[in-house]
């Protein structure tokens, strides 16, 4: 087929991957515009674009598709389909009318459920036992298209956001191939009104750890914010983000550390098992306790 792919991060480039590998015809890769990142602040291609130059496919990275230019450059690529995955912009309906087989989307939870901007994040804070992706039909409604095919998959109990987007990645491109192949067999079936929820995007205000939760709500938390923006607490005066925990056995005053790494909660207890201080890679709870020496009986937490 001949296909107009749309995505901008990492979660999106092993779709481009797959459609190239599965022999379709890549007309135009749409991406977000390069950023300024880093400390210098230089402008940096998104994962997308970089990988379609290297695929010297076209790009284009339109502010806003709009206008009636913008619609009518896409229209003319003659896409048979448009394969849409975490691009970053709304379509509106005159691009999702252009393509001869419409937009499809690809969308990191079992639909209706988690609908929105952040649903790998949201279903392990919510702690649901699985998640998946669903290809859908896109129309102008938020993640509210037909879905044509849904593939599930367990969430591991100790499972970070990070862990659960890749395996996601690869699901999705597995899932779009498998739907192209298969398209003019699938039977688009429209959302049920029951179940829906959604996932609002993440503020950085819930990213700060309450040791008076019980400790399978902190745990989540904890997991479902790893790598970013990273669950985090003051720990010797210092924020630490913390990526990687289990629950623990244990009781005390919430924040108080029992053992190791392993903190008291409003029940129960985590354990920290990866952290990052300010200024510092990711580390080991066993290689940051070798330089911290935290004694039991400090208590996690206090002033930022």
């Amino acid at each position: 087929m001949r296909i107009v792919f749309m995505g901008t991060p990492d979660f999106s480039v092993p779709v481009l991957d797959a459609l190239v590998a599965a022999g379709h015809d890549i007309a135009c890769v749409y991406t977000q515009p390069p950023r300024p990142a880093g400390r210098g602040q230089a402008e940096r291609p998104s994962p997308v674009q970089a990988r379609a130059e290297a695929m010297r496919v076209p790009i284009r990275h339109p502010k806003s598709l709009r206008s009636p230019e913008a619609q009518a450059e896409f229209a003319a690529l003659g896409a048979d389909v448009a394969v849409v995955v975490a691009y970053g912009l709304i379509l509106p309906q005159a691009v999702l009318d252009a393509p001869r087989r419409g937009c499809l989307n690809i969308h990191a939870s079992l639909l209706p459920r988690w609908r929105g901007a952040a649903p790998i994040q949201r279903a392990i804070m919510a702690g649901d036992a699985e998640t998946g992706v669903c290809i859908m039909q896109m129309e102008a409604g938020l993640d509210t298209g037909p879905v044509l095919l849904r593939r599930a998959i367990p969430i591991g109990a100790e499972e970070t956001a990070g862990d659960l987007h890749d395996r996601l990645s690869r699901l999705g491109a597995e899932a779009i191939t498998d739907a192209l192949a298969r398209l003019d067999d699938l039977d688009p079936q429209p959302q049920p009104d029951a179940g829906v929820t959604y996932a609002q995007k993440i503020d950085k205000a819930e990213a700060r750890l309450d040791w008076t939760q019980d400790a399978p709500h902190i745990d989540r938390q904890i997991r479902g914010l790893s790598p970013f923006p990273g669950a985090w607490t003051m720990i010797g005066g210092k924020r630490v983000k913390i990526l990687r925990s289990r629950p623990a056995r244990g009781a005390g005053k919430p924040g108080q550390v029992l053992s190791g790494l392993t903190v008291a909660c409003g029940t129960d207890a985590v354990e920290i098992t990866e952290v990052q201080p300010e200024g510092k890679p990711r580390m080991t709870a066993e290689a940051f306790l070798r330089g911290a020496r935290i004694a039991p009986g400090v208590v996690l937490g206090g002033e930022p």
